[in-house]
């Protein structure tokens, strides 16, 4: 991967049909510059040209000389094109709520330039550039989290994002500084753009917000779901239960992909154990669902990602504004790649397995506080009464886990007819993506506590040692919270366990049956 010649930024290179998923999370995480593959060049020029063709012989095509929605039949003379597209952006930029995180506009930036380098948008080359500059001066455009349906595209918020490109809206700098759109043209060194027949409509149609904010909930989904792996295999060391469930011979029998790739996983991390054969013959026939079906459960929800991933993946490399170019033919076609119902099915997908990570997760705590399951002390405190330990961290986990199930209701069932019922069936896609964020929040908390709860009970029996991946997330935790000898403020350790569970350096064996990491 080359570097820049200025910095030692790396420099990803985008290919239409060739931005993989291990792209898009370093877009997320940014620290890297951005620029087209030169191929692409000839493609966007030949689309523009053929939108110019059908300009200077005066032929009446949808949303290039026309009115848009339900005004598509109204012909716009040659001489008001300009304020036509720019009309459309302002008219659009209807969004509000707080503005998309930094991450999310990353990716919107770098997928919109995708989509319009796929060649069928008909729109300057230079419009593409642009998107990528303002990228790779962190200067993200201010776009509000909500106003879309999924359905003609993004429109609201992808009209803020356009608004800067003509010098209108806001932006926020690299140092965090809320500037007006002509100021952040200035700030890349270009100016406003006079936008040509159909770009403004080729900026706001599309699917990039919802698949970004989608992307980004996929990615959190996968931080959340390894860490959660690790925190049942703590659970699992800290009541002592078996390994036998998670022999392959069981999950091979069954043939679920996610099933046996997860009871993998946890064999590596639990291999050199002295805990797991110290108690071979306990006596105890069978563990609880929550151990027992790690691989089925989990596997199920990796299973879930795996598809997910593979739509947004593709969506993330797709032409999906209206009309497109096809220049072997020079035909404008009018179609509807902007509905994102692909999108809103993925993140429904996605937002039943973040709920089910976190709901698995807190029914361990649960087991862990549990004396007569666990065989550790009451509430995972020695002095129980005096102390009540991590009783009420549980209620904590059982109250995100049931707001997860709220949420994870499917928004792509839900649909509101728009435009004077011209766009009479919406996917919203936008708001079943943003929904994630919060989800996902929710199940790393849980998943925290509980890798918490189960460092506590491992060292309640502090004796033999686990084998050497899990001890070293055991002193990664340990580095993080300590143990809970008396009732302390525990807050600021919920806390850092959340962010342990969305960040935790975690070994190959679980980042490895990830989608962004395979």
């Amino acid at each position: 991967m080359p570097t820049s010649k200025h910095t030692a930024t790396p420099t990803l290179t985008l290919t239409p049909g060739k931005v993989d998923l291990a792209m898009l999370r370093r877009i997320q995480a940014g620290g890297v510059q951005l620029a087209l593959d030169p191929s692409v060049q000839e493609g966007m020029a030949r689309a523009e040209a053929a939108v110019r063709h059908i300009v200077e012989n005066d032929q009446v095509v949808y949303g290039i000389n026309t009115g848009f929605g339900k005004l598509a039949s109204t012909r716009i003379g040659n001489d008001h094109l300009a304020e036509l597209q720019r009309n459309l952006v302002l008219s659009h930029s209807v969004g509000t709520g707080e503005p998309l995180a930094a991450p999310v506009v990353r990716m919107v930036l770098a997928t919109k330039a995708v989509s319009l380098a796929r060649g069928h948008s008909g729109v300057r080359p230079a419009l593409a550039d642009a998107l990528l500059a303002l990228f790779n001066a962190g200067v993200m455009p201010r776009i509000p989290c909500k106003g879309s349906v999924g359905a003609s595209g993004d429109l609201a918020p992808l009209a803020h994002m356009a608004c800067v490109l003509i010098g209108e809206g806001e932006a926020t700098t690299a140092e965090g500084a809320v500037v007006s759109g002509a100021e952040a043209m200035r700030l890349v060194g270009l100016a406003p753009f006079v936008l040509g027949p159909k770009e403004g409509l080729a900026l706001l149609n599309g699917t990039q917000v919802s698949t970004a904010l989608a992307l980004a909930g996929l990615f959190g989904a996968e931080d959340v779901f390894a860490s959660a792996l690790m925190s049942g295999a703590l659970s699992l060391e800290a009541i002592q239960g078996s390994i036998k469930p998670f022999d392959a011979r069981i999950h091979a029998a069954r043939g679920q992909p996610g099933q046996m790739a997860v009871a993998g996983a946890v064999r590596t991390l639990l291999e050199g154990s002295e805990i797991v054969p110290s108690h071979a013959d306990c006596g105890r026939v069978q563990d609880p669902y929550s151990v027992r079906c790690i691989p089925q459960v989990m596997g199920a929800c990796l299973d879930n990602l795996a598809h997910a991933a593979r739509v947004l993946v593709i969506e993330a490399n797709a032409a999906s504004d209206n009309p497109l170019v096809f220049t072997d033919t020079g035909e404008v076609i009018s179609g509807g790649n902007f509905h994102a119902e692909p999108v809103a099915f993925a993140a429904d997908i996605i937002a039943l397995a973040v709920s089910e990570v976190g709901a698995i997760a807190e029914r361990r705590i649960a087991l862990l506080l549990d004396t007569g399951l666990s065989g550790l002390p009451p509430f995972l405190v020695r002095d129980g009464g005096l102390n009540s330990g991590f009783m009420i961290a549980q209620v904590t986990a059982a109250a995100l886990a049931s707001e997860n199930k709220s949420l994870a209701h499917p928004a792509s069932v839900d649909s509101l007819p728009t435009s004077a019922n011209q766009e009479d069936h919406v996917s919203m896609a936008t708001f079943a993506a943003r929904r994630l964020g919060d989800m996902v929040n929710n199940t790393a908390v849980v998943v925290g506590i509980e890798a918490m709860a189960a460092a506590q009970g491992i060292e309640l029996k502090r004796g033999l040692k686990s084998s050497p991946l899990v001890e070293a997330e055991f002193a990664a935790i340990r580095r993080k919270v300590a143990f809970l000898e008396r009732d302390r403020y525990l807050a600021p350790d919920i806390e850092a366990m959340r962010q342990w569970a969305l960040k935790a350096e975690l070994p190959a064996a679980l980042l490895n049956i990830l989608p962004s990491h395979a």
